[in-house]
């Protein structure tokens, strides 16, 4: 069982049975763009994720809830079914290349949902093809299951409050350093970051080649951030509760686990405008 991180090279070994690929590509400023880039070739018997649709409820956007609110358990239940999912069934999640964006977000959304074996690709499809392993433009036809999973409310804080109440959290902002000291806001209404919240860019998780640095490094790297606090009393958010689930992924690859999520986010947050927002570097 895999759970944080797999290579190509091991996906290729898997028997076909034994797997549920899921491409997650997708493109913020084209939506329809990921289901394009899937059409035209992905990995030999990979079903497609929707961030829109099928890992987030769009409708849930006017209650403060980010702009990627979180579907309900019985809509993801529903998705899981149509891939052709059963509890236990190992599932590998993969975006182009770095698994910064939905790969990492399904990834979070089945351990929010109490499965261990979820993984993703290291290097995504981008490396898949580097490695010269065979893709496909088919469209697999799998089998639907019924299947009800339930969420873990204590792996997710949707309360936005909480972040202040005692004892407060260690608030871990995943976002790129200009958007985080409010240099620049290209998504949301409001520029800047939560009061209190440090600064951890997902792209530090990365190596030059688009893969997650070794877990030593990545252990050394977050423990500096933590200082004195446990992994279970981190946080972590980003613009909409999606790349956060990267910094998620690479403190658990670290065996530092235990962390949430604030699913909201930064959208969810200055969806009042009476929040403060934080500027510069603290």
């Amino acid at each position: 069982m895999k759970t944080t991180l797999i290579s190509a090279t091991e996906l290729a070994a898997l028997p076909p049975d034994a797997v549920l690929i899921v491409d997650c590509r997708m493109d913020l400023a084209d939506p329809a763009q990921g289901r394009r880039d899937y059409l035209a070739g992905h990995i030999p018997g990979a079903v497609y994720a929707e961030l829109d649709t099928d890992l987030s409820d769009l409708s849930l956007q006017s209650q403060g809830l980010g702009r990627h609110p979180l579907p309900s358990a019985e809509a993801f239940s529903a998705v899981l079914g149509r891939w052709g999912w059963r509890p236990g069934l190992q599932v590998v999640a993969y975006d182009a290349g770095n698994g910064a964006l939905a790969a990492a977000r399904l990834w979070w959304m089945l351990r929010f949902a109490g499965e261990r074996a979820v993984t993703v690709l290291d290097g995504g499809y981008a490396g898949w093809q580097r490695a010269g392993l065979p893709v496909e433009t088919t469209v697999p036809l799998r089998a639907a299951t019924s299947v009800a999973v339930q969420f873990d409310p204590a792996q997710v804080v949707l309360d936005h409050t909480a972040l202040h109440a005692a004892p407060a959290p260690l608030l871990i902002d995943a976002r790129a350093a200009p958007r985080y000291r409010g240099d620049t806001e290209p998504l949301d209404p409001v520029a800047g970051h939560v009061p209190g919240a440090r600064n951890r860019p997902f792209a530090d998780n990365l190596a030059a080649d688009g893969r997650f640095k070794d877990a030593a490094e990545l252990r050394r790297d977050f423990l500096a951030v933590l200082g004195t606090r446990a992994p279970a009393e981190v946080v972590h958010m980003c613009g909409s509760g999606v790349t956060a689930c990267h910094n998620l992924l690479a403190m658990e690859h670290a065996g530092l686990a235990g962390s949430r999520l604030y699913a909201p986010s930064w959208s969810g947050w200055v969806s009042d405008r009476s929040r403060p927002a934080a500027t510069g570097e603290e």
